[in-house]
């Protein structure tokens, strides 16, 4: 049994870890310095690392606990890395054998050209390109690129739980009521989010199932989104690219 949990970073970061007792792996350890202390905590070893995306804050650990641990290191192919590790692009399946786990890569550019998320057992792991209520800002793809990789995610089964890299839900979830006001699943949704962050707690995972309902970004051929941007008639692309650069200001 595989239990998955956030290792809080910088200020709104998570670094996650998927263990099971004595082995771990992490996503993304843009700081070594939580993830070494989370693993001498629980008596863990680190075997694995997965990369989703080049930039610093998802990165800048890895060094450190490749000296520490020696771990397995999986990085995007279309993008380049300083330390040792293993390429991968889309459609590979990356086999973790001190966990019993695989996972599949997806390539998901558009935050970054060669960005990658790993999907296996109703877990997505997709770094910046997925948020809680939000998607990443296009910083190196194209709008087209993004989309077409945000729709490939909302193609996964529903019940897939979302593992992103931020804790951005609470004000992209502001942005969606700006968008769409008449949604009451987004409604439910901005109220338990409220009341979780009150307490303290992770807005992540979500699912693809609650990301479809209330995530503008996955709603772009939504008429009330549509009549909003007074949009009727653009096809979601336009609604897309519209979207994103409203988010980018707000």
């Amino acid at each position: 049994m595989l239990n998955i949990i956030p290792i809080q970073a910088f200020q709104d970061n998570y670094i996650w870890l998927i263990e099971n007792g004595s082995h771990a792996a992490v996503v993304d350890p843009g700081d070594a310095i939580p993830v070494i202390a989370t693993l001498k905590q629980k008596g863990l070893t680190l075997s694995t690392i997965l990369i989703t995306h080049h930039h610093a804050d998802h990165i800048g650990g890895v060094e450190s606990l490749i000296n520490e641990f020696s771990p397995k290191v999986y990085a995007p192919k279309k993008e380049h890395y300083s330390f040792p590790h293993t390429a991968v692009n889309d459609g590979q399946i990356i086999y973790m054998p001190e966990l019993n786990r695989s996972l599949t890569v997806m390539d998901v550019g558009g935050h970054t050209l060669g960005h990658v998320a790993y999907y296996g057992a109703n877990s997505l792991f997709c770094g910046d390109t997925l948020f809680g209520g939000g998607c990443g800002r296009i910083f190196e793809g194209t709008p087209q690129q993004m989309f077409a990789s945000l729709q490939k995610i909302a193609e996964l089964p529903s019940q897939t739980l979302v593992y992103c890299a931020h804790e951005y839900t609470e004000h992209n979830l502001q942005f969606a009521k700006s968008v769409d006001n008449n949604n009451p699943e987004l409604d439910k949704r901005i109220n338990k989010a409220r009341t979780t962050r009150l307490n303290g707690q992770s807005t992540i995972p979500s699912s693809i199932k609650v990301e479809l309902a209330t995530n503008p970004f996955l709603r772009c051929s939504s008429n009330e989104i549509r009549l909003k941007l007074n949009l009727q008639n653009a096809d979601p692309i336009d609604v897309f690219i519209t979207l994103r650069q409203m988010r980018n200001h707000f």
